[in-house]
């Protein structure tokens, strides 16, 4: 049983396995390299134009032209803990890195460095996710919205977004045709349980994705993807379902994590919990692999964490309630 992986227990929906079905005809045929009928669903789901938006083979993709965008900058600041693959992005092309670090002592309040507003850097990027893995803490517009004013470039990784309802997202999507220094990275795996068909898009001025276009493979996007893209970017029934599954669920996850000696869980908007552990949790991932066949993410790929934090991802009550047994067998 894989807590390792944040992806939705829901998925993938009935609409994007119907729409991949009916697309195996087009297999023959090379896919459309601009995604047309794509970028119209996406334009339409996010009322943008469609030539501001990018599909791509994952959110991953879009983030190895973003780092080679960051990369021209004098300097990228990045808040820490940070997913790895920014930093995989960065080093591809060279790009001069500083580390940010939040605090997170106070788990319940976990703000943006204020350094970063007095950065002295003459050209400077920034790199974020909101809401942020690991800790799943989410961060205002109007938090965000300094840094748009200081930094030549900003990229915000959103891939975990749509897990909140839309009255309750702090998307900059709709700022983005006012801010020309600005690029939004969405994911369209993680919510709709889809990782294996690798589908994201970024959301940025159109000559900056003109440019993109120019440098990538052709053909990024394959035929099945675009259209299991276009199924479910309308699909409203899962959306909802989604919603209402994963806040009583993860409020539940979270009290019972709270109630086992030695862990700390943070308080989180999305579909995974961040938790602190008084004993090693390479250790404690080892023996629930071995006792309960449960994984679960250690946190060694964030540095700042180490050894003293585990990652869950919130899957069904049942396979939750199992986790929580094996959890308090160990302990």
């Amino acid at each position: 049983m894989d807590f390792s992986a944040s992806i939705n227990p829901l998925g993938p929906p009935r609409s994007a396995i119907d729409a991949i079905q009916r697309g195996l005809q087009a297999l023959s045929a090379y896919p459309d390299p601009d995604s047309s009928q794509l970028r119209l669903a996406l334009s339409s789901w996010h009322s943008i134009p469609p030539e501001w938006i990018l599909p791509g083979n994952g959110a991953a993709e879009l983030l190895t032209w973003a780092g080679w965008e960051l990369s021209q900058q004098g300097v990228t600041y990045l808040p820490t803990p940070a997913f790895s693959d920014y930093g995989r992005a960065l080093r591809a092309f060279g790009a001069e890195v500083q580390d940010c670090p939040l605090s997170i002592s106070n788990p319940s309040i976990i703000t943006l460095p204020s350094l970063l507003l007095n950065a002295p850097d003459s050209q400077k990027g920034l790199l974020l996710n909101n809401p942020h893995n690991p800790t799943g803490t989410l961060w205002t517009v109007e938090e965000i919205l300094p840094y748009l004013e200081t930094f030549d470039l900003v990229v915000v990784d959103e891939a975990f977004m749509d897990f909140l309802a839309p009255g309750e997202q702090e998307s900059l999507i709709p700022l983005v045709q006012d801010y020309t220094n600005l690029v939004i990275v969405r994911s369209l795996t993680k919510f709709y349980s889809l990782p294996g068909l690798r589908l994201g898009y970024a959301i940025s001025h159109p000559d900056r994705l003109q440019q993109w276009q120019k440098l990538r493979d052709p053909w990024s996007v394959n035929v099945l993807a675009a259209l299991a893209g276009e199924a479910i970017i309308s699909d409203t029934t899962f959306q909802q379902q989604t919603w209402d599954w994963l806040k009583p669920t993860r409020s539940k996850l979270f009290t019972g994590l709270a109630s086992l000696k030695g862990l700390q869980p943070l308080e989180s908007v999305a579909n995974f919990l961040l938790v602190k552990t008084a004993i090693s949790s390479t250790q404690l991932q080892e023996t629930l692999l071995k006792q309960h066949q449960i994984l679960i993410r250690d946190c060694l790929s964030f540095p700042e964490l180490g050894n003293s934090y585990f990652r869950v991802a919130v899957r069904s009550e049942t396979e939750n309630q199992r986790l929580l047994e094996g959890l308090a067998s160990i302990l």
